[in-house]
């Protein structure tokens, strides 16, 4: 059994603090373009570090977590999805990617049979909030968390790691447009360049 979560805890400060979550993308809001990605390769589903529980698409058994350790950035929503998690390996998504897509997220779950943690990387680096998590990582993480190190990308130098080159990536789509993020409303209209992409 497979998990997802949607990691949903950010405060959003260079959006004005808005949900993120709740911008709308080719005629759909980002997180139900992402629950519905998800649905496709996971029965158990997460919305992690939302307060409330949003609206959820009908159909869809979605859960809805609150951070199990508040303030500490998406590594604590990690540590939130590992514990919260049913299936023994965990794909996390952040809350603003409008273009996941699902057989790119089966492909970085199926390879955690070979390493604790799976991370796309493209010419920006490394992408830990589109990625695979085994248990394996929960006290790696937890140690890390009690530490207050909290740079996610250095929690790659405490577990095995199989990275995923975008030349890999291209058999999924465009690397960049699956691993394209929304910090700023500049990038928000940024993405009309990317509008054309179907996950």
């Amino acid at each position: 059994m497979w998990s997802a979560a949607i990691l949903a805890g950010g405060q959003a400060t260079r959006f004005g603090g808005r949900d993120k979550g709740s911008l709308v993308v080719d005629g759909d809001t980002i997180r139900a373009r992402q629950l519905g990605v998800l649905s496709q390769i996971a029965e158990d589903i997460l919305i992690v570090g939302l307060p409330d529980v949003p609206a959820i698409p009908q159909g869809l058994a979605v859960r809805a977590v609150a951070d199990r350790v508040p303030g500490c950035g998406p590594l604590g929503g990690l540590h939130t999805a590992l514990s919260e998690a049913r299936g023994e390996a965990i794909v996390i998504i952040a809350c603003d990617m409008p273009f996941v897509a699902a057989p790119f997220l089966a492909h970085l779950l199926s390879l955690t049979r070979e390493a604790d943690a799976v991370v796309p990387a493209t010419d920006r680096g490394y992408h830990p909030l589109c990625a695979a998590y085994t248990r394996a990582c929960a006290e790696p993480v937890a140690r890390r968390l009690a530490a207050g190190r909290l740079k996610m990308t250095d929690l790659l130098e405490d577990v095995r790691v199989r990275v995923v080159p975008a030349e890999e990536m291209r058999a999924f789509g465009d690397p960049d447009a699956l691993v394209a993020n929304v910090n700023t409303p500049g990038e928000f209209r940024d993405l009309e360049a990317l509008q054309g992409h179907k996950p």
